[in-house]
């Protein structure tokens, strides 16, 4: 493993054009946009459900006003701008959950999950050759989604208690020498640094998990760290694009919310899958498969 590592990163620094070119064309070939689609479509029912199971269960354990505002905190790296409708939806779900069945708790979890299963398929996709090889039992499949929500769950527990205890931090102040200086700033840059982090984890973890095979960690961290830093350029351009330029409210009116959602989720499934991509060229260059289109999945004319 380690000479095929050094094989793809070898070939990646002496031909960096030809790597992302290599990349964008089996992006193509596979119908990346069109399998983006579909993720951004699935996500976007499984938002609401997921976050509201993992707010009922994590509620008992923590303060629902600090949960749900770490959780709109992050949502903006999500859906920039439109956090707040999202987790105002959820403060009302929360207002009422005494009323949840278990019809209710079913049909959530069934919708949490779409976006999982529809996510595994397209990494199937780019993943073929991987596929080809070995393919995955239907009871993990089925399983998979649910492990994940419970991981993600114990994720945004520990990103809330990390984010209160550096909350804290900002509100003191360091004295030294008769000066005083505040810590706010530091704060706020962990807080950004926490945040960062846990979005290249996640995308790494989902990397690790959802291609049919063992990948390396290495491989997973490649990718996460690509589709991490496009998302963080493609997130600051539609904060700008939406407060500036956009007319969206103009156009859709009521619909606004979600067609900004479906939007973001859209971007965001591209780059992700886009990450996918990256890894899977990096694992045939690594091979020494860069001249060989055999093992890719063609549906583009």
């Amino acid at each position: 493993m380690s000479t095929i590592q050094r094989r793809a990163g070898a070939y990646v620094l002496s031909h960096p054009l030809a790597f992302f070119l290599q990349t964008l064309k089996g992006f193509r070939a596979n119908q990346g946009l069109l399998l983006a689609g579909a993720v951004a479509y699935y996500s976007l029912l499984s938002i609401v459900p997921l976050l509201m199971l993992v707010v009922v269960a994590l509620s008992h354990v923590i303060d629902q006003d600090e949960l749900l505002g770490t959780m709109a905190r992050y949502l903006e790296w999500l859906v920039p701008g439109q956090s707040a409708a999202i987790v105002a939806e959820v403060a009302h779900f929360l207002a009422h959950r005494d009323v949840i069945g278990w019809v209710v708790l079913a049909t959530m979890l069934f919708f949490s999950s779409l976006a999982f299963t529809v996510l595994e398929n397209a990494m199937s996709v780019i993943f073929v050759h991987r596929v080809a090889i070995r393919r995955r039992r239907f009871l993990v499949s089925a399983i998979l989604p649910y492990c994940y929500i419970v991981s993600l769950g114990a994720g945004i527990l520990l990103v809330t208690l990390v984010a209160g205890s550096l909350q804290v931090l900002g509100e003191e102040s360091l004295q030294f020498l008769g000066r005083s200086w505040s810590l706010g700033g530091v704060s706020g840059v962990l807080l950004y640094l926490l945040g960062l982090g846990g979005e290249i984890l996640v995308l790494s973890s989902i990397y690790l998990v959802m291609p049919v095979g063992r990948l390396s960690v290495w491989h997973a961290l490649i990718g996460g760290i690509t589709a991490a830093l496009l998302w963080e350029v493609a997130r600051h351009v539609l904060v700008w694009y939406f407060s500036t330029l956009s007319q969206v409210n103009v156009v859709y009116g009521s619909m606004t919310t979600a067609i900004v959602v479906m939007f973001s989720l859209e971007i965001g499934a591209t780059l992700l899958l886009f990450g996918a991509q990256v890894i899977a060229e990096y694992e045939r260059v690594g091979r020494g498969e860069q001249d060989q289109a055999a093992q890719r999945l063609h549906t583009a004319p």
